[in-house]
């Protein structure tokens, strides 16, 4: 399977729990079509965008930018993506790094960059004991969210299965 195969496969997932077209004023992202919002893609026609650009767009920018074709086990790079597909890439990766430590991986410094040390640390760690870890840092994000912005309760229940996922 070619690197791009495994991240079509992979990204699935992303697009599964990011949707259509939205746009909420409440939500965060505000405008978004599978994901992809119009704050950081300004010049995008984002209701008019096919999943074959968001798709290029996933692969692009976050796939091969934060080195998740790098993290050998596909649960793991898959729940990264998604993880940092929804909340943001560098608190994405620290919600890894804090997994990791989790995962008894505790020389990992909690910085929200996915350099060498954090993969290395990744592919040496029990994948089963990272994502359990990963999906409680992220539910524990999600909270944190919430209570600081009592609004976003309603977004609550999606993202505690988007969490546990």
């Amino acid at each position: 399977m070619t690197g791009r195969e495994r991240f079509n496969k992979i990204v699935e997932t992303v697009l599964a729990h990011e949707g259509g077209y939205v746009n909420d004023p409440v939500d965060p992202g505000k405008e978004t079509r599978y994901g992809i919002s119009k704050r950081s893609y300004p010049h995008l026609d984002i209701q008019g965008l096919t999943i074959d650009q968001a798709k290029d767009i996933y692969y692009r920018d976050w796939w091969l930018r934060l080195r998740l074709n790098e993290i050998q086990d596909d649960r793991v790079a898959g729940k990264v993506l998604d993880t940092c597909v929804n909340v943001g890439a560098r608190t994405g990766i620290r919600l890894l790094q804090l997994a990791l430590h989790t995962a008894g991986q505790r020389h990992v410094v909690v910085d929200g960059i996915m350099g060498p040390q954090t993969i290395q640390a990744v592919n040496q760690a029990n994948p089963e004991l990272v994502l359990g870890a990963l999906r409680c840092e992220q539910a524990n994000h999600y909270r944190t969210l919430i209570k600081r912005n009592p609004k976003l309760a309603r977004f609550e229940r999606g993202w505690m299965t988007r969490a546990y996922s």
